[in-house]
Formats: C-alpha cells, sequence, structure tokens
C-alpha cells in the first residue's frame, strides 16, 4: 500500500482511507506525487491511455483555477469587511455577543481577522456580524 503525501492509497474502501493532508484538500503538490505515482506503478503491457491522463490534468487546472478565484473572491470580501468596519470608528453599535445578549459601545478601532474584521468596543472585540444597529 503506498502512502502519498499522508494519503493512504490501496485496495480500501472510501470509508477505510483516512486523510491527514493539511487544509483538508489536495493540493498541487498532492496532486503531482499521486500523478507520478501513478505512472511509476502502472502496467507497462497497458500504460494509461493519454487522452485519460490530459482530461485528468485538465480537470486539475481547472480545479486550480477555480481555487484562486475563491482566495481573490475572499480577499476582496475582507477588504471590503475591513473598509465598512473602520467607517464605524467613533460611532455607537448596538450588538449581540456568543451568549445572546445584547451591548451598546463606541468604536474606538478595528482589527484584521481571517474571519473577517473585528472591531473593538471597548475592552470587547465584535465581529462585524455580530452588529444590530450603527448611529
Amino acid at each position: 500500500m503506498a502512502d502519498v503525501n499522508g494519503i493512504t492509497a490501496g485496495q480500501r474502501t472510501g470509508d477505510q482511507v483516512t486523510r491527514n493532508d493539511a487544509g483538508g484538500s489536495m493540493g498541487s503538490d498532492t496532486f503531482l506525487k499521486l500523478l507520478v505515482a501513478q505512472m511509476q506503478h502502472q502496467d507497462p503491457l497497458q500504460p494509461t491511455d493519454s487522452s485519460q491522463m490530459m482530461s485528468q490534468l485538465a480537470q486539475f487546472s481547472q480545479v486550480e483555477g477555480l481555487n484562486n478565484l475563491n482566495r481573490q473572491i475572499t480577499a476582496l470580501w475582507l477588504s471590503k469587511d475591513f473598509s465598512s468596519a473602520v467607517a464605524m470608528i467613533g460611532k455607537t453599535v448596538k450588538y449581540i455577543d456568543q451568549a445572546g445578549e445584547t451591548h451598546e459601545g463606541e468604536v474606538s478601532g478595528v482589527q484584521p481577522d481571517p474571519k473577517g474584521a473585528m472591531l473593538v468596543v471597548g475592552s470587547t472585540k465584535v465581529y462585524t456580524g455580530q452588529v444590530l444597529e450603527v448611529s
């Protein structure tokens, strides 16, 4: 059984295979390692069909393009969220906390976060999605 970048391959069903690659999805390095392993272990009397290989490469290219597009859209969304949050500095916001309670306070600053902009309200950090009202 071959182990390529944390993905165990062989005669196993989907529920028997465990993945431990970072991010839970295959990246370009993993794809290329699997492709090389497939070519090294193919039967020389029945080589892989070149049209199938081209099809796989085309699919990989499409997936890679979608991943790049997704990263760009996420960056654009985070930028827009941060800009909107900066506009709230000096304003009073009403927000809901994790326990579902409503609070109110003045926004004194904004901090970036991988999940979105965080407003600094007193000593509390609030995601813009928690804001109910701005005045």
